[in-house]
């Protein structure tokens, strides 16, 4: 260290920890980032950017497939499964580099090795070399994540029982996967596995697939999965796992017990967040069920000068709330008031094919509410640029207050889904109105224009259905 006397000090360089880093040291303070393994967190290494290198690869197997409809001979379709699994470390790679160039830009101290606080701005650090030091800091921010959770009795083992990342590095696609938890990332890792070769097996303990949403759109979207040779089980629980060369799965269904063979299985039921040796028994700051509790919009723990972001202090487990949140901490810690992060309008997204994304209330929530409700349902099966280019599949479903005419939900299933969703969510924040969005010009051909045809269908108003 060239010095240890610091403003902020970051423990965990993940999208929140660098984000809020970088965000301070553009107001003047002077900060460090301690990471004990590698720039970037689970979002960069083994999570957002990665898997998303290997569903582009799996888009690529699909459409391959389907390259003859197009006047587009290729021949017959194979899978370089390494090669996959390579190209996918090497954009993982690239923008880790990238984060590394950031912090050295903005002249921010980066310490590798494991932190825990030991006292009032004092944090202790055991470097790789196991090396022991001390910095202190006015203002620490714990952006420590979370890791993946196991069930009672069933537990990851890196080799037949898996995690998100043992299912980026395995040598070859297994013949059969049992994947635990149909949540975003079970479900992606069914959509690429089956893309690849895998007999998938997909498991839900709640009614439906994608449980946080819309019923309708993942009803949609279990029947385009089912198409694709996916078995899905929902309202189905894994009470037990065997060990032998092949896994046995024991499985509560409404019909009984049902016993699943898989090669692997992929557990993929949530998270839990990394608090453990971080020093927060000992200074007295409060958590609940394996969280740090904050006060928002500061994200203050229960200890003065320690504040906590992203995963570590609950749900929503994404990157771009982490993000958001070290962002409105720091800003915070600067005087600045800032508004803080608005979680009704925070979009969420699952890169299967077709693509979900959403953001605000699903029609079950507003209805639970109490809302009289507007709805509008647009597919993307007339829109002359889907047609163009082949992706047809899905809707766009848009929720508004019929009392106000103020949009409250909105839900995409289809091509760029994921990609489309953010002129909702500025909608969202906007508090605009059907009308706002109906009367919006939206370009032709595009896909967006299902936006726009969906408020219309809400208010009478839609032009081509």
């Amino acid at each position: 260290m060239n010095d240890s006397q610091f403003d902020v000090a970051v423990v965990g360089g993940g999208i929140g920890g660098y984000t809020a880093a970088i965000r301070a040291a553009q107001l003047g303070f002077k900060t460090t980032v301690i990471e004990k393994e590698r720039l970037g967190g689970i979002c960069l290494n083994w999570g957002c950017i990665p898997t998303k290198a290997l569903l582009k690869s799996a888009e690529f197997t699909m459409q391959a497939r389907r390259a003859a409809d197009f006047g587009v001979n290729v021949g017959p379709v194979s899978v370089d499964f390494p090669k996959i699994i390579q190209r996918s470390r090497d954009v993982s790679g690239k923008i880790v580099k990238g984060v590394e160039y950031l912090m050295k830009k903005n002249k921010i101290e980066v310490i590798l090795g494991t932190a825990a606080v030991r006292g009032k701005g004092s944090i202790e650090i055991v470097s790789q070399d196991s090396s022991k030091t001390t910095l202190t800091a006015k203002h620490i921010i714990l952006a420590t994540g979370a890791r993946p959770r196991n069930l009672p009795g069933i537990q990851i083992d890196g080799k037949q029982i898996i995690s998100s990342t043992e299912a980026m590095l395995l040598k070859e696609p297994p013949a059969t996967m049992a994947i635990i938890g149909a949540g975003a990332i079970g479900v992606e890792f069914a959509y690429f596995y089956n893309a690849v070769g895998s007999k998938v097996i997909l498991i839900e303990m709640m009614p439906a697939i994608l449980p946080l949403e819309d019923r309708e759109i993942t009803k949609q979207l279990s029947s385009s999965l089912q198409k694709s040779g996916i078995e899905i089980l929902t309202e189905a629980k894994v009470e037990k796992v065997s060990k032998g060369q092949k896994l046995t799965l024991s499985v509560s269904t409404k019909e009984g017990v049902k016993e699943i063979n898989a090669d692997v299985a992929l557990m993929a039921v949530g998270v839990q967040g990394n608090i453990e040796n971080l020093g927060l028994e000992t200074l007295g700051v409060k958590t609940d069920r394996g969280y740090i509790v904050v006060e928002k919009p500061s994200y203050r723990t229960s200890v003065e000068g320690i504040y906590a972001i992203g995963d570590v202090n609950g749900p929503p487990w994404l990157a771009h709330v982490a993000a958001a949140e070290g962002v409105t901490c720091v800003e915070w810690i600067a005087g600045k008031n800032p508004q803080g992060v608005n979680y009704d309008a925070v979009p969420g997204c699952t890169y299967c094919h077709p693509q979900v994304s959403s953001v605000g209330l699903t029609e079950e929530k507003a209805r639970e509410r109490g809302y009289e409700l507007k709805i509008g349902k647009f597919p993307f099966r007339p829109l002359g640029k889907a047609m163009a280019i082949g992706e047809s599949e899905g809707m766009v479903k848009l929720i508004f207050d019929a009392k106000y005419g103020e949009l409250l939900g909105a839900h995409i299933l289809g091509p760029e889904a994921t990609e489309m969703i953010a002129e909702l969510v500025l909608a969202k924040t906007l508090e605009s109105t059907g009308h706002e969005i109906i009367k919006t010009i939206h370009p032709h051909p595009t896909l967006s224009e299902a936006i726009m045809e969906a408020a219309g269908v809400a208010y009478g108003e839609a032009i081509n259905i």
